[in-house]
């Protein structure tokens, strides 16, 4: 159908459109990419900021936007809603590590939806369950949504560091500070008489 050259051609042109279509979706993914899960007839979208991307020790604004089946968004003021974080691994009767208490925000296109501030205390993986049932009863079914969150290293380490320093620094100023200027001078006295002492006695024999 075509000549060997033209099939090469078409061939490599067919390649160099794919791998530039890889690449863009590649590079575009990350910036959209948020953990999204459904139960019953309820799915919820979680967004971490910034960029899905927690860091321990810092106050993370955390938000999930919420629909029932069909699309419609299920506001804060509908839902009972409870969260709760846990650590990873953890047991089927372990207490949540946190539970930050939920309260309507207004984020991009969504209005009312459940959000909250979360600093997870260390780095690692954990799981945040978010639950809950309508408050009128009919407009969609009791729910339990995990979602899986890796935290990156923060500021919880500086801070260690800088508390350990802190403590260094007050143990060497209060040995310096310890000894009193008087004390010292006392003690250079004695020496000198010890020494005129010494010598005299030297002399007399």
């Amino acid at each position: 159908m075509f000549p060997q050259k033209g099939r090469s051609k078409f061939i490599y042109q067919g390649l160099k459109s794919l791998t530039f279509i890889v690449i863009y979706a590649a590079s575009t993914y990350p910036a959209v990419a948020h953990k999204v899960t459904t139960a019953t007839d309820v799915g919820a979208t979680l967004h971490i900021e910034p960029n899905d991307n927690p860091r321990a020790g810092e106050s993370t604004k955390t938000w999930f936007a919420m629909t029932r089946k069909g699309g419609k968004v299920i506001p804060l003021a509908e839902c009972n809603c409870q969260l709760a974080v846990y650590a990873e691994p953890h047991s089927a009767n372990e207490p949540p590590l946190i539970e930050p208490p939920l309260k309507p925000i207004s984020a991009e296109r969504y209005q009312g939806i459940p959000g909250t501030e979360i600093t997870f205390p260390r780095p690692g993986a954990y799981q945040l369950h978010l639950s809950g049932k309508p408050k009128n009863g009919k407009s969609f079914q009791p729910f339990d949504l995990k979602f899986p969150v890796t935290v990156a290293a923060g500021s919880v380490t500086t801070d260690s560091t800088q508390k350990i320093q802190n403590v260094n620094d007050s143990i060497t100023q209060g040995q310096t500070q310890g000894i009193p200027l008087w004390a010292i001078a006392l003690s250079g006295l004695l020496a000198v008489g010890v020494f005129f002492g010494i010598l005299r006695m030297v002399k007399r024999r």
